[in-house]
């Protein structure tokens, strides 16, 4: 159930890669629950909250929580909808901390056809690129708690390929 407004509707194969990423033992360690995948993957909602899982030394939700609930996410929707010609990881993220989580937040992952064919433009033309994409924790309200920026690194999977075999050709012995 989609905890933002959106138009989009999820598939039976995003639903159950909800379900089954819910369950997987190391995303349930977070705390964090996914809520919604559109089927064509270009929307994520996922859902945090103050729970045995999260809770740190002085009663709020721990910052590992906060940023590893959301650390996947972007990587994921970018590898099903670029599909198997791109390589696409993650490569670092910057998190600001803003207020402390002591109730249910929500951050809502959006990636655009603009921002698709922004990507794919890059890549034909310099073979790989670093993008940063933005992702908030927000209250029913609004109110901002944590502000998270994840560089991701995408290639052509042909070059990444050509990339790889070149260092370790190069490595000495």
């Amino acid at each position: 159930m989609p905890s933002f407004p959106t138009h989009r509707k999820e598939s039976w194969k995003t639903r159950r890669f909800r379900w089954m990423m819910n369950c997987f033992p190391t995303y349930f360690g977070t705390g964090g629950r996914i809520l919604f995948i559109s089927s064509d993957w270009k929307e994520i909602h996922i859902r945090l909250s103050l729970n045995l899982f999260t809770y740190n030394y002085v009663g709020v939700v721990y910052g590992g929580s906060i940023y590893s609930a959301m650390d996947p996410f972007y990587m994921l929707q970018l590898i099903h909808i670029l599909g198997k010609e791109y390589v696409v990881w993650d490569k670092a993220a910057n998190i600001r901390f803003l207020r402390p989580i002591k109730k249910k937040v929500y951050a809502r992952f959006l990636i655009d056809d603009l921002l698709i064919e922004k990507i794919k433009q890059q890549v034909a033309q310099t073979q790989e690129m670093e993008i940063t994409l933005p992702v908030e924790w927000t209250d029913k309200e609004g109110n901002v708690y944590a502000h998270i920026d994840k560089v991701l690194y995408i290639a052509s999977k042909e070059y990444y390929k050509q990339k790889r075999s070149r260092k370790q050709t190069a490595k000495p012995a």
